[in-house]
């Protein structure tokens, strides 16, 4: 028995409404659902009666939405029949997948575009095997090197004390004997000594973070509180201001380093002004898809964007910081620790005007 045209068409959708490993999904020329079958259900999480008549930029992040990105993939679709995208996209309950999508333009009979149909395939776990492989390497990797970095930093350690000893000997048994320009010359190697003994510390500091550090709930106000009470004789001295929200979220992650992220980022804000302005700093706090943006705004003396990148490395200083004291050590620090709780930190600011310090920490549940 042969069947209809109407009947080849009934069947078609059928099929489609019923496979399950996929989200095929019909959109107009404007990105809006027209229909809804299994799999995207399974995948999406919405019902039909949620998401039909509503448009596909849904499913895509927040960020994406920002750069239209849904409508760059309708361009692409409609200009060369077919566009296609791997990424993270959103899920009725706030919650990311990564999807492989294939977009095909739909026309009619004048060759017009009439539609779109949507294909989307979910290859979280796919991607969650791949991230894993790809943590364990960096994993080993920063191992091996932060082992290579403890061991070189504690050796160093010993030679610097023997010529520490040495300058301490000579100043003493034969201090008598120097003069004026053999003394400043013994000064100037025990203040070199002394430089870097400060760096070698801080070098064995930096590669000890996060190591022997378990990752436990931690309560952001309570660390926000510690580090206020930590500064409070640099906040009175410099007569600064620090505003904050009241109530920060709690966290899965490293408690000590937290405390040490927060300490440098406040204490930097308040440091890096002008002496006759008094300090202003305002700490921010916002909710994203699965993580808390973090942000820490002064009204110091800035930072030349070309320096951007720069200032997270370690023990590297800019032009306007070298009036100031300091080795280069907190902001690589503070990266380090954002890393090691999966989260990034960035910097906007602008000469003379002020600086804000932006990281993101993930979230404890996805709600």
């Amino acid at each position: 028995m042969y069947l209809t045209d109407k009947n080849k068409v009934y069947t078609l959708l059928k099929m489609i409404e019923e496979v399950q490993d996929y989200a095929i999904i019909l959109l107009d020329k404007e990105g809006i659902i027209q229909n809804w079958n299994s799999g995207a259900k399974k995948i999406k999480g919405y019902h039909s009666d949620e998401i039909i008549g509503k448009n596909f930029s849904l499913f895509y992040t927040h960020e994406d939405q920002l750069n239209k990105k849904h409508l760059k993939l309708l361009e692409q679709a409609t200009k060369y029949g077919r566009a296609t995208d791997t990424g993270w996209r959103v899920k009725k309950d706030g919650t990311w997948f990564w999807g492989n999508i294939t977009i095909t333009a739909i026309h009619n009979e004048m060759n017009e575009v009439i539609g779109f149909g949507k294909l989307t395939r979910d290859l979280t776990e796919f991607k969650k095997n791949e991230l894993a492989k790809a943590l364990k390497a960096r994993e080993l990797k920063i191992k091996e090197l932060e082992q290579f970095t403890y061991i070189a930093s504690h050796d160093l350690q010993e030679p610097l004390r023997t010529v520490s000893n040495y300058i301490q000997i000579i100043e003493e048994d034969y201090g008598a004997f120097l003069d004026q320009q053999g003394k400043e010359y013994l000064s100037i190697i025990d203040q070199a000594a002394m430089r870097m003994k400060a760096l070698v510390s801080g070098l064995l500091d930096h590669s000890r973070l996060g190591i022997k550090s378990k990752t436990t709930s931690v309560d952001l106000n309570e660390i926000l509180k510690a580090t206020l009470t930590d500064l409070k004789s640099l906040i009175e001295s410099k007569k600064a201001t620090v505003h904050y929200p009241k109530n920060l979220p709690n966290i899965i992650g490293y408690k000590v380093e937290l405390h040490q992220l927060f300490l440098n980022l406040i204490t930097n804000a308040i440091k890096f002004t002008n002496d006759n302005i008094a300090p202003i700093i305002i700490i921010g706090c916002e909710k994203r898809m699965n993580h808390w943006e973090f942000s820490i705004q002064d009204n110091g003396i800035g930072i030349n964007s070309k320096n951007f990148d720069k200032i997270f490395n370690i023990f590297q200083r800019t032009e306007e910081t070298l009036q100031y004291e300091g080795y280069g050590l907190g902001l690589a620090h503070c990266k380090k620790i954002v890393e090691l709780h999966n989260g990034k930190i960035w910097v906007e600011s602008v000469i003379d005007q002020g600086t804000t310090f932006h990281f993101n920490l993930l979230s404890q549940t996805n709600e």
